[in-house]
């Protein structure tokens, strides 16, 4: 399965850097990538400008797959997601703050770490809000989440009124719709760190996630203290969908539509689970890319607003089908 990921995402990769606005035939495209190719116009669209946005379309899809299908566990609801849960918006939220006050904005780690606070504050009042009356309802979650997003999305609004500056509205707009256009070589180091970490830890980690899908009873039977272990993977997950927010905007339901393709894959068991949905992820993103590239090319449609169109038909396929199984919202 991983070896059929890792091809088709090669695939992909390989589409994404021949596709545009000027089209470059595949043999070309491989020539351009090998060491010691010769300097070309054609290595230039290739290497210094398509490529950075294929590796960090790559890098945010996996990790948004990740924490997506860490967070339905987390929650014991398929219906959760970052963008659903208010998260994403939270974190668009700190990423502006950051950027409209000019707090550090030199440094690559400014932006995420604003990103960071905004994102771990949404899911603490997301959460706090659902576990009210001492049950947490998918419908519940879900309503909490939509109040949440709209309460942070309307602070954004007031600090970029406040800043009176053109620029930040256009720099707001890049983090509410999402987009992959900005990427550079130089910016792509901390979405790769932040993955290469987060996901071998979110293995590890790969018993207790399988245990809170029996029930929260049922892990603290088995040993598992649920409330820490919530609570720490909580501020990793929120770390994780802060750095790609930072990076990517708020690119939304790739957490939600990736966790059920890859359970369709491989199963609920959360060690074969994660590696596949962050492959998974990695080649929905750089797809839906190449298709906000191409469709309406040469105008570059967010990407965000593509997987917003097909995700949101999806989530209420989603929901339907649980009320028909009987499953609470």
């Amino acid at each position: 399965m991983v070896t059929g990921l890792l091809l088709a995402l090669a695939a992909a990769v390989v589409a994404a850097l021949a596709l545009g606005s000027v089209r470059v035939p595949p043999r070309d495209v491989v020539a351009a990538l090998l060491p010691g190719a010769e300097p070309s116009p054609l290595r230039t669209v290739v290497v210094d400008v398509r490529l950075p946005r294929v590796v960090l379309g790559a890098l945010v899809g996996a990790g948004l797959g990740v924490v997506g299908v860490v967070l339905q566990a987390l929650v014991r609801n398929r219906l959760a997601d970052p963008f659903l849960l208010g998260i994403s918006s939270g974190a668009s939220t700190g990423a502006v703050v950051v950027l409209t006050l000019g707090i550090g904005v030199t440094t690559a780690v400014a932006l995420p770490a604003g990103a960071f606070v905004g994102a771990l504050a949404a899911m603490v009042l997301v959460y706090a809000l659902a576990r009210r009356g001492g049950s947490m309802t998918g419908t519940r979650l879900v309503l909490a989440g939509v109040t949440i997003s709209y309460v942070f999305t309307a602070l954004t609004t007031l600090v970029l009124v406040a800043s009176s500056r053109p620029e930040h509205f256009r720099e707001a707009l890049f983090w509410s719709l999402g987009g992959l256009g900005s990427a550079r070589w130089d910016s792509l180091w901390l979405p790769a760190l932040v993955i290469a970490l987060a996901l071998p830890l979110l293995l590890a980690l790969a018993r207790p996630l399988d245990l809170l899908l029996v029930g929260e009873e049922g892990a603290t039977v088995l040993g598992l203290d649920v409330a820490r272990f919530r609570a720490a993977v909580f501020v990793l997950v929120s770390l994780v969908t802060a750095v790609m927010v930072a990076a990517s905007g708020a690119v939304g339901f790739i957490g939600l539509m990736v966790p059920h393709a890859a359970r369709l894959l491989v199963g609920a068991a959360h060690r074969a689970l994660l590696p596949v949905a962050a492959l998974c992820g990695a080649v929905a993103l750089v797809v839906a890319d190449l298709g906000a590239r191409t469709l309406v090319a040469p105008q570059d449609v967010p990407v965000g607003v593509l997987t917003a169109l097909i995700g949101g038909p999806l989530f209420l396929w989603l929901m339907r089908s649980r009320y028909r199984e009987g499953a609470p919202a």
